[in-house]
């Protein structure tokens, strides 16, 4: 218990600055300046008032200086972050594994907030998270696994693009984002060709009750899937689902 509350803390830091990374990226702005300030009054923000969740409810979910309201949505991913970065270890245990784990639970963090916030899946994200986890994954499983994960992102890439191009044909628009379809090499890429399938059925079974309900309120009929995306894969990553064991089960 007491490693899980370490990593659950070591997750809230890292959820507030995936929150910066999320939120201004897809702006152009800069991760690293200007210091971290109320967006309504510009005040730089001290040290005791960027305490993951303790700053925010300290403070009642406003501005310890013009008293606007602070949007939940900061404590919620660092909560979340926390949680899963708990979950993470539960899961691996003290092992290498646990390292590509929260790399890759990183990146989808980082992704789920900019594309529920922008409905953008920046490049730069994909790029420098994909390189970090190939790297991982050829020290830890060596040059054989990052072959066959290298083949199995591609993979999962044209399938993704395919169910695109029939989701164009089927609906006579755009039905998804080409950041979506990047996504997939990473899911190819970590947890191999099936799983990355997989992972796009459970984020759609998952999204669909969700995307009813938001279709209310979004008049354009335009829904994110990355987050749909990133929450089937995360689930599949901690359970540490075998496709090979789904097969047998299936056989009986």
């Amino acid at each position: 218990m007491g490693y899980f509350i370490m990593f659950f803390i070591l997750g809230t830091i890292f959820g507030s600055f995936y929150n910066v990374v999320g939120l201004r990226l897809p702006n152009g702005e800069s991760i690293i300046k200007p210091a971290s300030h109320c967006p309504k009054c510009q005040t730089k923000l001290t040290a005791l008032e960027l305490i993951p969740v303790i700053s925010y409810l300290i403070q009642k979910g406003k501005c310890k200086h013009c008293q606007t309201k602070i949007s939940p949505i900061y404590m919620i991913f660092e909560l979340t972050t926390g949680l899963l970065f708990g979950l993470a270890y539960l899961s691996f245990g003290f092992s290498l594994k646990l390292i590509i784990a929260l790399t890759f639970i990183s990146m989808l963090i980082i992704i789920i907030i900019s594309d529920y916030k922008y409905m953008i899946i920046n490049d730069e994200v994909l790029i420098v998270f994909g390189i970090i986890l190939t790297f991982e994954i050829l020290y830890i499983n060596g040059p054989k696994a990052i072959m066959m994960g290298l083949v199995s992102g591609i993979l999962a890439f044209i399938t993704m693009y395919a169910i695109k191009l029939f989701g164009n044909f089927l609906f006579k628009r755009e039905s998804m984002g080409d950041g979506d379809i990047k996504l997939l090499f990473i899911f190819g890429l970590v947890l191999g060709y099936p799983m990355a399938i997989l992972a796009i059925f459970v984020g759609s079974l998952i999204g669909l009750p969700i995307s009813l309900m938001m279709l209310k309120s979004h008049q354009d009929h335009i829904i994110p899937f990355g987050p749909f995306l990133a929450i089937g894969a995360i689930i599949l990553l901690l359970l540490q689902v075998d496709f090979t064991y789904l097969l047998n089960l299936y056989n009986g």
